[in-house]
C-alpha cells in the first residue's frame, strides 16, 4: 500500500507540472484529491488494514494529500505570473490608457445624502424585504377591506400564497409604510427612524411614474408630537439635500393610515415653477405625502393612542433626484443606459 501512494505521488506531481491551463489544473485537482480520487480509495480502506499498517498508511496518504494541495496552489501562481508578464520592454512614452472607474447610482446617492441628514436629526436607518403580506401592508394600515389599493390593478399580488400561509396573502410591497408596524412591534416607543427602498405598483408609466420606484419613509413617535415639527423637519431636510431653501406649500391629503394627512410639494426646479412634463405644467411637484399617525395604527403596533402620537413623512427619491439633476423624465434612472447613468459619475 506504501508503493501504491508513493507512485500516486509521483504520477500526480508530473501532471501538475505538466498542466499550463487553469481549468485543466484545476480538473486535476479534483481528481487527485477530490472524494473521487484515488487517493480518497486508499483512506477509505483504512478500516480493513491491520493497526500497525493502517497508522503508517494513514499518514503517508494524509502528507500525500497535502503535498498534492500545496504543488496545485503554487502551479496556479506560476500560471498567473507567467499569463500577467510582459514579453519585451515596456515604452513608457507610450500613451496611458484611460480606466473607467465605478460610480454610485444618482438615487443611491441621494438615499445616502438622506441617510445623512436624518442621522444628523437622531433618526435610526432601517430596512425590510421587498416582499410583504396583506397583513402589513394593507391590515395593520387602517386600509378598508375593499379599499382599491388591493386589486390586482394596484398591487402585485403572489398567486397561491394564500394557500400556503393560510388568509394572508402575500405581495411585493405596494409601500413602505408596512414597514413602521413592523418595526414598532420589534422595537417599542418612543421611536424616530426611516426606511428607505423600492416598491412596486401595477401602474402606467409616464415621465413621473414607474412601476418598480423608490420610496424613503420616516416616521416619529413619541408622547407629545406637534403637527407643525413635521413641516420644519421637511423644509430642513430639503434644504440640506439641495443645498439652499426651496420652497414647499403643504395641502390637505387622505391616507388610511393617517389622520389628519398632507401632500407636501415642493416648486419644480426643472422649470424654477414656471410648468414643465415634470410637474404637468403645474409649477410644483408632489414628492412627501404623509400626517399624523392613524390611532388605529397605533394599536395594530400594541400601542396606546391615548399615550403615543406621531407623523409620517414618505419622500418619492425618485422625484428628488429628477429635482437634484433637473431630469425631467423618471424613466431614465431606470433604463440601465450607460450614457445617461455615466454623467452623473
Amino acid at each position: 500500500m506504501l508503493e501504491k501512494l508513493e507512485q500516486i505521488r509521483e504520477e500526480g506531481f508530473n501532471r501538475i507540472a505538466e498542466t499550463s491551463d487553469m481549468d485543466k489544473l484545476e480538473a486535476i485537482r479534483k481528481e487527485l484529491i477530490g472524494k473521487k480520487s484515488e487517493l480518497q480509495e486508499v483512506l477509505k480502506s483504512l478500516g480493513s488494514l491491520d493497526p500497525d499498517m493502517r497508522k503508517s498508511v494513514g499518514m503517508k496518504a494524509n502528507e500525500v494529500k497535502n503535498l498534492f494541495a500545496e504543488r496545485i496552489q503554487a502551479r496556479q501562481q506560476e500560471l498567473i505570473a507567467s499569463a500577467s508578464a510582459v514579453e519585451g520592454e515596456i515604452d513608457l512614452t507610450l500613451p496611458g490608457i484611460e480606466v473607467s472607474g465605478g460610480a454610485l447610482h444618482p438615487i443611491t446617492q441621494m438615499c445616502y445624502d438622506l441617510n445623512d441628514a436624518f442621522r444628523s436629526l437622531g433618526f435610526e436607518i432601517y430596512s425590510e424585504d421587498d416582499i410583504s403580506s396583506e397583513k402589513y401592508a394593507f391590515d395593520n394600515l387602517n386600509f378598508a377591506a375593499d379599499h382599491p389599493a388591493r386589486a390586482s390593478m394596484d398591487t402585485y399580488w403572489i398567486e397561491g400564497t394564500e394557500d400556503k400561509r393560510g388568509n394572508e396573502r402575500l405581495c411585493l410591497r405596494p409601500h413602505l409604510t408596512g414597514g413602521s408596524v413592523r418595526y414598532l412591534l420589534e422595537h417599542g416607543a418612543p421611536a424616530r427612524f426611516v426606511y428607505p427602498g423600492r416598491v412596486y405598483r401595477n401602474e402606467t408609466t409616464d415621465a413621473r411614474h414607474e412601476r418598480a420606484f423608490f420610496q424613503y419613509e420616516a416616521l416619529i413617535v413619541d408622547k407629545d408630537i406637534s403637527f407643525s415639527s413635521g413641516r420644519v423637519m421637511i423644509e430642513a431636510i430639503l434644504e440640506k439635500v439641495f443645498g439652499r431653501k426651496v420652497n414647499v406649500r403643504m395641502r390637505e391629503g387622505f391616507f388610511p393610515f393617517t389622520e389628519p394627512g398632507y401632500e407636501i410639494d415642493m416648486e419644480c426646479l426643472i422649470c424654477g415653477g414656471k410648468g414643465c412634463k415634470a410637474c404637468n405644467h403645474a409649477g410644483w411637484i408632489e414628492v412627501m405625502p404623509g400626517g399624523v399617525i392613524h390611532p388605529n395604527v397605533l394599536r395594530s403596533a400594541n400601542l396606546d393612542p391615548d399615550v403615543w402620537t406621531g407623523f409620517y413623512t414618505n419622500i418619492g427619491l425618485d422625484r428628488l433626484v429628477m429635482m437634484r439633476y433637473g431630469v425631467d423624465d423618471v424613466r431614465l434612472f431606470h433604463s440601465a443606459d450607460l450614457r445617461f447613468l455615466k454623467q452623473f459619475k
